[in-house]
């Protein structure tokens, strides 16, 4: 039976070793001590005090009874510890706060230490801000330093900061931010630097040092991709040589280039890889590699098209498009017919995409099909104009359309005009690419009535055209437009200027009007470059009595030059003659006119030209008109200044002589569907009748 003082000492050796066995094992092993001459080793405690510190019976077990259990000696071993303080010699213990700031990582040697801004002992009163100065240095010769100042933290704080913590962190910003821009430039070996200094008057200076050190140029150009017919597409889309410097902006749009040059030339599946350049420091260059997956050679085949809610079908979009089946793939004719899609107004969204058929197409091609994914939008609008001119009075205008009653694209426009000079209806039937794209085919009836100074009049009629206009979403070059109309009209006329007798004349009449239009400006609303140059000759004839024939032409020419992006200079002329009849054969509603918001600004509706005796406009056979404006614009306003010019004759060819001449200003405020304008115009050596100053109220430019 082993005794109890034998269970102690095993129990404490086996703690012991249990707490040395924790200890990290030594990077190398110690040699073994050298052998010693035995020898009898004083014990290190006396067998007396050993038995004296061994505890009682009493103190373990149950008292008297010596074969009692014994407690557990770590309970007996806690008992046992002293309860003292601890030694005065040990350091104190290291409370937790200050534990976390001794554990903080020290500052660099290069930083600066910058005033410590210590909480006021008031809520409300404010921390003094923080002011900088800001020094750039070592761009040099790169030309990236307005760009750096332009996206500067630095530069952006205003030299303003709540702490010195935040210039800092903004110094650390510009520190990557000029490292971008010299990558971006191909200077790959750059440094930059941020560094803050305190000043003698308590702020700081923060100094932002640059090394672009060398840059680096393109070398060998590797393209890895299927060949191309032509041979060689890849590369030759591909804009860059040998000896270019690495420039990201020139890289990724050239890159882009082979993106869109592949498409629009039969690969309308062509990828492009991810880019590898390989920098050589030895030579200051770099090695570039382009994956390209060109996909298959493609041809058009058909038409496909889905969606919920449809506003035609496939048939119609081959009618809109510009490609024939079996003609190589253009990229340019798919977006050409997304744009065409879009113009019709139909759609609340469009997407045109390339499909595979993985069908055989001519010349080693595959066809490739087109799939249009629609979603109709509201068939329905209504809208509205209103506009003021003096002589003319308030005009409002109101009208809603159907533009797919009759699919496909087959509108219904019903149209009141309510003025207090000018009231009637209309309606109109169009069809929009009437079996050919951009042909549209009109027919309308209309009942109106005009009560201006020159005439009033009562007309019934009937037209209807064909014809080829610009858009908004697609502005067209060349447009046309041609038809016929008749029209009934009684009108109030003046038989003797002399006399200013009047009487009513009921007018049948009949016309075959021709339109051309050509456009080089760039923009159809508000033109800012560019001309347009338009003819209208319309062959005629009046039924009153007797048949007269006659032809009514007029030519329009306006020119638009951009001085700079803030001010253009904008002109135009007209011309217009009657010829074959003499003018009272022809209906007044019929006859030339000039004057007003579209005509010569500073003169009333219909003002100029020959008059009765009670000074009223009695029309004439020949006009010429000029003006010439200065817009100057300034965000969403701007202002405008013009001259107008114009005469009308009673002769069949304008003159040139006795021209009139009218100036003003105006106010331009610019939205997204065209600029809302407001003019004030007055005439020159202003004659007995005429009005002191006009006012044209409308949306959209003068010209």
């Amino acid at each position: 039976m082993v005794s109890r003082r034998a269970k102690y000492i095993r129990r404490a050796l086996g703690i012991f070793m249990i707490a040395a066995s924790s200890l990290p094992l030594m990077a190398q092993t110690l040699p073994p001590p050298a052998p010693a001459a035995p020898e009898e080793e004083e014990p290190i405690l006396p067998d007396s005090e050993f038995e004296a510190r061994l505890p009682k019976a009493g103190d373990m077990g149950t008292a008297g009874d010596p074969d009692a259990l014994l407690p557990s000696i770590d309970n007996w071993i806690d008992q046992q510890m002293p309860q003292a303080s601890a030694p005065q010699d040990l350091p104190p213990a290291i409370e937790p706060e200050e534990e976390r700031e001794l554990a903080q990582p020290l500052p660099p040697l290069n930083s600066v230490t910058v005033p410590v801004q210590v909480a006021t002992d008031s809520p409300n009163e404010k921390t003094p801000e923080v002011r900088y100065a800001i020094d750039i240095e070592g761009f040099g010769n790169t030309g990236l330093e307005d760009q750096f100042r332009d996206a500067s933290a630095l530069v952006d704080g205003d030299g303003k900061a709540d702490t010195a913590a935040m210039v800092q962190a903004r110094a650390h910003e510009d520190e990557a931010l000029a490292v971008r821009l010299l990558y971006s430039e191909g200077y790959y070996d750059a440094t930059a630097l941020a560094s803050l200094d305190q000043t003698g008057e308590g702020g700081l200076k923060a100094v932002v040092s640059v090394t672009p050190g060398k840059r680096y140029k393109i070398g060998e150009i590797v393209i890895n991709a299927a060949a191309t017919v032509p041979p060689g597409l890849v590369r030759d889309s591909l804009p860059l040589q040998t000896g270019d410097y690495i420039v990201a902006a020139t890289v990724e749009s050239a890159e882009a280039n082979v993106g869109v040059k592949l498409p629009e030339n039969g690969y309308p599946f062509a990828k492009v890889g991810e880019r590898d350049i390989l920098l050589d420091p030895a030579t200051v260059t770099g090695a570039y590699t382009l994956p390209v997956d060109v996909g298959p050679r493609g041809s058009f085949r058909g038409i496909t098209t889905s969606g919920r809610k449809q506003a035609f079908g496939a048939d119609h979009m081959k009618v809109i498009s510009r490609f024939k089946p079996g003609e190589l793939y253009d990229s340019r004719k798919v977006d050409d017919l997304r744009r065409a899609l879009v113009a019709t107004g139909l759609f609340s969204s469009v997407a045109v995409d390339p499909v595979r058929t993985n069908e055989a197409g001519p010349d080693g091609t595959e066809y490739v099909d087109l799939h249009v994914d629609q979603e109709a939008g509201p068939p329905r609008t209504l809208a509205g104009e209103v506009g003021y001119g003096t002589g003319q009075g308030f005009r409002a205008e109101a009208t809603w359309t159907h533009r797919n009653l009759f699919p496909p694209e087959g509108a219904l426009i019903g149209s009141v005009i309510a003025g207090t000079q000018e009231q009637g209806v209309s309606g109109t039937f169009r069809r929009s690419n009437a079996g050919k794209r951009d042909r549209t085919f009109q027919a309308g009836a209309l009942v109106n009535h005009q009560n201006y100074d020159a005439y009033e009049a009562y007309t019934a009629g009937l037209n209807l055209s064909w014809a080829r206009q610009s858009t908004p979403i697609f502005q067209k070059r060349w447009t046309y437009t041609y038809g016929a109309e008749i029209l009934l009209s009684n009108e109030q006329t003046t038989v003797d200027p002399a006399t200013a007798e009047k009487r009513r004349l009921t007018y049948f009449i009949g016309s075959l009007p021709t339109q051309v239009g050509y456009d080089r400006s760039n923009d159809l609303l508000n033109p800012t470059k560019g001309f347009r140059a338009n003819l209208r000759v319309s062959p005629e004839a009046s039924l009153q009595g007797n048949l007269s024939p006659y032809v009514r032409a007029t030519f329009d020419l306006t020119g638009y030059y951009p001085v700079s992006d803030a001010l253009v200079i904008a002109a135009r002329t007209r011309l217009g003659t009657i010829s074959g009849a003499a003018r009272d054969q022809i209906a007044p509603s019929r006859r030339v006119y000039a004057g007003g918001g579209g005509s010569v600004r500073g003169f009333g509706y219909q003002e100029l030209g020959p008059k009765d005796a009670n000074d009223d406009p009695v029309g004439g056979r020949s006009v010429n008109e000029f003006a010439v404006e200065g817009r100057y614009r300034f965000g969403d306003y701007g202002v405008v200044a013009f001259v107008d010019a114009g005469q009308v004759y009673e002769s069949s060819m304008p003159r040139f002589s006795d021209i009139r001449y009218g100036v003003g200003v105006g106010g331009r405020f610019y939205t997204n569907f065209g600029p809302f304008r407001a003019d004030i115009a007055m005439p020159i050596n202003r004659q007995p009748g005429e009005s002191k100053f006009t006012l044209y109220i409308g949306i959209g430019q003068a010209f």
